[in-house]
């Protein structure tokens, strides 16, 4: 399959650090390990400042990403929220601290800017479980279907779209489709089972793809938890793979625990509203350093500390410095993907 963006690639990034870091090197060199992480630190800092300022450029960065990410970004939020402030934006330049889909994205709203992804290999196994050619298989054996894609797609997948979709408002993307008419959902069988349930809509076929962090959590661990902390919140992700059964457990039980399911930004505002004092989160532990952040005084409790991506977590200070300094990796889509892309991202925009 042909790939529906380019990325430009300059010199290996090994290279690069040995070339632009000299002052960073020698701070290194100190004999104090922790002096010389502190130093390491506060430069890329300073330095990324100051590029961000000369180069006219705002950095985006998901929930997921390393705190120190987080704490250096202008904005952090979930995918609708970063492909909401990409379409605002005002730089010249948007880094997008986030995984490839996402910096596509921000390409696809924003034509005229430079969209810099500060690593190649930040990929996602969601977006890698169905294909073109999949989908337009999928769509011959429904012709009349409305496509549904959820952002966690390549860019060549939205164009074939009908709507795109956050965890965050795809019930309200569902529901705003006619109930005659029928649905292709992808590409996560957790979240569409999940809206399906919701909506009690019997005409809407599910790919069956997922997400490796999410599809990992047994319901098992969830019991687990909720034993070990009683009066805890639970939070969960629709994309969990615990998800469907939970909830015809809570169903049939009036009485269990209470439980919230929600994107990353929904839990970021149910975390802040909520009288609780602690809570059960079931998604990647990367949202954890934003909800302590702005919930001082509660508690935060992993459902495990290994939902951790590994995608997400390849971006780094230094990455993000070097991405700053030589505008790499450059990400862009074909302008005939791109327009029939926009039409279903500016949908999902539309409806929050």
């Amino acid at each position: 399959m042909k790939r529906s963006s380019t990325i430009s690639k300059d010199k290996p990034l090994v290279k690069q650090l040995e070339t632009s870091l000299p002052k960073l090197t020698a701070a290194l060199d100190r004999s104090d390990p922790v002096e010389s992480d502190i130093a390491r630190k506060d430069f890329l800092i300073k330095e990324i400042e100051r590029l961000k300022q000369k180069k006219n450029a705002v950095i985006l960065a998901h929930n997921y990403q390393i705190p120190e990410i987080q704490d250096i970004a202008d904005y952090v939020g979930d995918s609708l929220g970063l492909a909401q402030e990409a379409a605002k934006a005002h730089a010249k330049t948007i880094i997008f601290c986030g995984v490839h889909f996402m910096a596509e994205t921000a390409a696809i709203l924003c034509p005229d800017k430079q969209v810099l992804i500060p690593d190649l290999e930040a990929g996602c196994s969601l977006a890698a479980s169905i294909s073109l050619e999949q989908l337009k298989e999928w769509k011959r054996e429904h012709p009349s279907a409305v496509v549904v894609s959820y952002v966690n797609t390549t860019a060549a997948i939205k164009a074939e779209s009908d709507f795109c979709c956050t965890s965050g408002n795809a019930l309200k993307i569902v529901q705003s489709v006619p109930a005659e008419q029928e649905i292709l959902f992808l590409p996560d069988v957790f979240l569409g089972s999940w809206v399906q349930k919701m909506t009690g809509r019997k005409n809407m076929h599910i790919w069956m793809g997922e997400c490796h962090v999410h599809a990992a959590v047994h319901p098992s661990a969830v019991e687990q938890k909720i034993k070990q902390y009683p009066d805890a919140e639970l939070l969960i992700h629709p994309e969990c793979g615990c998800l469907t059964p939970y909830l015809d457990k809570v169903a049939r039980d009036p009485n269990a625990t209470p439980i919230k399911v929600a994107s990353t930004e929904g839990m970021i505002k149910r975390a802040e509203k909520s009288s609780a004092k602690q809570f059960i989160v079931a998604t990647e532990v990367g949202i954890l350093h934003r909800l302590q952040k702005n919930n001082p005084d509660k508690e935060f409790l992993p459902i495990s500390q290994e939902m951790s991506c590994m995608f997400m977590k390849m971006i780094t200070l230094e990455k993000l410095h070097l991405s700053l300094q030589n505008d790499v990796y450059r990400v862009t889509v074909e302008p005939e993907i791109a327009k029939r892309a926009l039409r279903a991202i500016e949908r999902m925009i539309s409806i929050y």
